[in-house]
């Protein structure tokens, strides 16, 4: 672990990038050297975001980071540009992995005959109420998205990708004071569109 933090820590930008495009253009062995460089980064985003569930969220940090890198090593068509984009990218796969996650638990809850097997064996029940509102806000984020797309990836990336302000500026390529504002409407306007929805 503490080898693998140390590459993370000293890998230049560049060094990850340029394993980004030779393992996009389907060199193998890039994925092996990309894998240690970002693993325990991905675990950090996770962690982030577990921690700061209350209790009923049932995806564990490992459970989380591994269904996210299955999903981003199986990733066809994404033209990686750096490192802010691979994370940006992480972000919004770990936003459909705990939105799928909340759609199968209410969907087994009310019924549903085809039940997957959970992500791991040690989960717990996410209560209907969490997965109710994973789902509105799913879907709140998703009309911002038509409205104003990148408060929308503002709150992927905070929310859902677990990333600093400062992280999520750099993937945005904007300001932090430009991701402070967003980050603020955007919670101000996910918050009554939530409301309303469910009154």
């Amino acid at each position: 672990m503490l080898e693998s933090r140390l590459m993370m820590a000293l890998a230049p930008s560049d060094n990850l990038t340029s394993l980004l495009l030779e393992w996009q253009e389907g060199d193998k062995t890039a994925l092996d050297r990309l894998t240690p460089l970002v693993y325990d980064e991905l675990r950090r985003i996770a962690h982030r975001y577990v921690r700061r569930e209350r209790n009923g969220q049932t995806l564990e940090t490992t459970a989380l980071v591994n269904e996210a890198y299955v999903r981003l090593a199986g990733a066809k068509n994404i033209a990686w540009e750096s490192r802010s984009h691979f994370f940006a990218a992480t972000a919004q796969v770990m936003r459909h992995v705990l939105i799928d996650h909340a759609r199968r638990r209410l969907y087994a809850k009310r019924g549903g005959s085809a039940q997957r097997v959970p992500l791991t064996d040690a989960e717990s029940e996410m209560t209907e109420q969490r997965a109710d509102e994973l789902i509105a806000l799913d879907e709140a984020l998703s009309d911002l998205a038509n409205l104003d797309p990148r408060k929308a990836r503002v709150v992927e990336m905070r929310y859902f990708g677990g990333l600093s302000l400062e992280e999520t500026a750099e993937a945005l390529d904007v300001s932090l004071m430009t991701v402070r504002r967003d980050w603020r409407a955007a919670k101000a306007w996910l918050f009554k569109a939530v409301s309303t929805s469910s009154t």
